[in-house]
């Protein structure tokens, strides 16, 4: 990965399904900008849009903000047309040049009824992304990749790879499929409560709709767990192999171990017991600004 590419990721970043713009409704729109404001202020290197975003919400939080990279975590393809995007892309280019970074995923059968060959699908999306005038530049772009043939898309057709619910086993067999060049920007979902059995309960709220995809549940068995691990919203071993649990020093600490497997970058999902797990935690983010403060 290159400096300037370093730099513009930064090291940690903050991974968010509640910064979606056209789901809110006035106030919400005003809590995310004054949320986005903050995260700059507190020298996170890139926003990540989580739970599927549009063109549109990347380009309210780039207008929300001055300096900081955003990054859609993942855009599916089956939500948004090559052509669609790469309008919002030159939109957003045209006002805040090399700020946006354009994650593209191929999603979940059991969520996408049109769902099929999804590696040709996003082969022949990448191509009308490179046809656009102008085009979306490969470096420019991030893939959701898990498995070895997206991995290897993400580095011939992308700057990298953006994996979700992964472990640091995981994080070095990416670092070896992908090669010392291209970035490897992996999501770590965070509670932060030193009761550890109630932050496996939070942990759990979240994990269980992810249990129920093939392509996390086909990645975990890859790893080695059992599919006896996926009873009950996760087994104690998964959810420790998968999540950052306990105070903002543990996290780091679980941090530093994908970055030692090999991650350039890390986006930090913050859960919290309330509001389904999601929400704007501005006071954990805080908290974690603090304790990350000599990798800002």
């Amino acid at each position: 990965m290159t400096s300037e590419t370093r730099k513009a990721f930064g090291r940690v970043g903050i991974w968010s399904s509640a910064l979606h713009w056209s789901r809110a409704d006035d106030e919400g729109r005003k809590a995310i900008a004054e949320a986005a404001t903050e995260l700059e202020e507190l020298k996170y290197g890139t926003l990540w849009l989580g739970g599927s975003p549009s063109p549109d919400d990347a380009a309210a939080l780039v207008a929300s903000t001055r300096t900081v990279t955003v990054a859609t975590g993942i855009l599916s393809i089956w939500d948004h047309t090559a052509e669609e995007v790469t309008a919002g892309f030159a939109a957003i280019e045209s006002s805040a040049p090399g700020r946006f970074v354009l994650g593209l995923g191929v999603s979940h059968g059991p969520m996408v009824p049109q769902y099929a060959k999804p590696y040709s699908a996003m082969v022949t999306y990448l191509d009308a992304l490179d046809a656009a005038a102008p085009p979306v530049d490969a470096g420019r772009r991030v893939l959701a990749a898990l498995g070895p043939k997206m991995l290897k898309l993400a580095t011939d057709r992308a700057l990298g790879a953006h994996p979700y619910l992964v472990t640091t086993e995981h994080t070095a067999e990416a670092r070896a499929a992908l090669g010392p060049d291209a970035l490897l920007a992996p999501e770590l979902s965070v509670v932060l409560d030193t009761d550890l059995d109630r932050a496996r309960t939070t942990a759990r709220n979240m994990l269980a709709m992810y249990l129920q995809l093939p392509n996390y549940t086909d990645n975990l068995l890859r790893l080695g767990f059992a599919e006896s691990d996926f009873d009950g919203g996760g087994s104690v071993r998964l959810l420790d192999a998968l999540f950052a649990l306990g105070n903002a020093e543990r996290v780091k600490a679980r941090a530093q171990a994908y970055f030692d497997a090999g991650a350039d970058h890390i986006a930090l999902q913050v859960l919290t017991a309330g509001e389904g797990g999601s929400g704007l935690p501005r006071a954990e983010w805080r908290e974690l600004a603090e304790a990350f403060a000599d990798k800002l």
